[in-house]
């Protein structure tokens, strides 16, 4: 058997962990990983920024199906560098060519799982944004990719490593909030009636083939002399089911994460969803225009051993007539409630008037407030210590799932009984069948 330079020195380096010795950023002291950004857009280049902020990478490459996208993408990263990054319309050109240490993947929702799994074998170590997938086997299937070819893979939940977050955790694995009984998890935002949208041909510089990719060809609805499209592409793609799944898939997993994470649970065993459109109005798809087609509200509970779970979302009435937030968690338990948002931190009210209200701010980033400098230093520290990210792959194909299941009962109009371990729903052949999809050709379904 032949051994590869680098191959060598990974052998090296484990060998020099087992006996106590440090170990070192990459293969050569001083060299930083050669890194990709595939997926140039919003979300994308917030990530992109924080690596190549680091000092520990260098961006080699960006990669988007839109150049109204990769070319401004490219052009700030190389006033940030210093150094001008290839363009690449196409991530299989990107992985041959480039051979890169890490990858980013910050692409729409329906497009995580083929490119992770092209990513991990390829050799990166891989950051994929939430959710990780669009169909429960996808995520097996990445999450199997990702053990088999030894490869970190960090996922965008950077909630787990939110300094408020992480001490809200500690509050209630320590009991003060006493047994937890109930969890309501929620994302609440204004708006109104939906009008459909006419077709379009797509703006000149988007490969709209390429960007619906594996899930099924829907005519181009943006605007093109809108900076944000204004349609399906780039940000409203969360409403349409053919690509996302709605606010439970997109919000929720956050949601979703928090409560298995913080509950140290794995799955839910019954879950039930129900909501629809009665304010946003009917989904429309004809040749002339279309709208949306996701549930402008919903409500899911899922079922654990010891407590339940109740998710809620809306697209109208807002939440002005809640104290807290738009978005968070409230965690029910014998002692009291504790409230986990994003923007205004945690807040604990004792059963105990008597006993003062706690709470703790938050601690986040601009831009679009987050804590992703946090999760890239974690995942650099997991890919040179070989240790598990905090945001791992498996962990968040878990919290994924939760959010799949809800829209799974949702589309169904009943509820269904989960066996996490096998990954397959109980007794229920109809359910079954939508744990994946049919691809569009030329793509094909990743196996499991």
């Amino acid at each position: 058997m032949s051994i590869t330079r680098r191959s060598f020195l990974k052998s090296s380096v484990v060998a020099g962990l087992s006996f106590g010795i440090p170990n070192i950023l990459t293969a050569e002291i001083g060299k930083k990983y050669r890194t990709a950004l595939i997926g140039s857009g919003w979300w994308g280049m917030n990530i992109g920024r924080v690596a190549a902020k680091s000092g520990e990478c260098k961006i080699v490459a960006l990669c988007d199906v839109d150049s109204n996208f990769l070319d401004p993408a490219a052009d700030e990263m190389e006033k940030l560098t210093g150094e001008k990054p290839k363009k690449y319309k196409d991530y299989r050109e990107l992985l041959e060519k480039e051979k890169p240490d890490i990858a980013i993947v910050a692409t729409p929702d329906h497009w995580h799982p083929l490119i992770m799994i092209a990513a991990v074998k390829s050799g990166a170590h891989v950051y994929v944004e939430k959710p990780i997938s669009h169909t429960i086997m996808e995520g097996l299937a990445m999450v199997n990719a990702a053990r088999a070819a030894n490869r970190v893979v960090q996922v965008g939940t950077h909630r787990r490593i939110s300094p408020h977050n992480v001490s809200g955790r500690e509050f209630i694995r320590s009991g003060k909030a006493g047994k937890i009984g109930m969890v309501r998890a929620f994302v609440h935002y204004g708006g109104g009636p939906e009008r459909p949208r006419k077709n379009v041909e797509p703006p000149e510089g988007l490969n709209w083939d390429m960007w619906c990719g594996p899930g099924p060809m829907r005519p181009y609805n943006g605007d093109p002399k809108s900076p944000w499209g204004g349609g399906i592409h780039p940000r409203g793609f969360r409403n349409y089911l053919d690509y996302a799944n709605g606010t439970l898939g997109d919000w929720g997993v956050h949601w979703m994460d928090q409560i298995l994470w913080i509950m140290e649970e794995k799955w839910p065993r019954t879950i039930y969803s129900t909501g629809g459109r009665p304010i946003r109005g009917p989904a429309i798809l004809t040749k002339e225009e279309q709208t949306s087609d996701a549930p402008d509200h919903q409500v899911a509970v899922f079922e654990f051993e010891g407590f339940t779970v109740s998710w809620e979302h809306r697209q109208f009435a807002g939440n002005n007539a809640e104290k807290g937030e738009s978005v968070g968690c409230y965690f029910y338990g014998t002692e009291g409630t504790f409230h986990v948002g994003w923007q205004d931190g945690w807040t604990f009210y004792p059963v105990d008037r008597n006993k003062p209200v706690i709470h703790e701010a938050p601690k986040l980033h601009e831009p679009d407030q987050q804590n992703i400098p946090e999760l890239w230093a974690d995942f650099l520290s997991a890919i040179k210590s070989g240790k598990r990210p905090v945001s791992d792959i498996e962990e968040v194909h878990r919290s994924t799932n939760m959010s799949l299941l809800g829209m799974l009962s949702y589309k169904l109009g009943r509820s269904v009984k989960w066996d996490g371990e096998k990954e397959v729903v109980i007794g229920d052949a109809e359910a079954n069948k939508l744990l994946r999809r049919d691809y569009r050709k030329p793509w094909v379904y990743p196996e499991v």
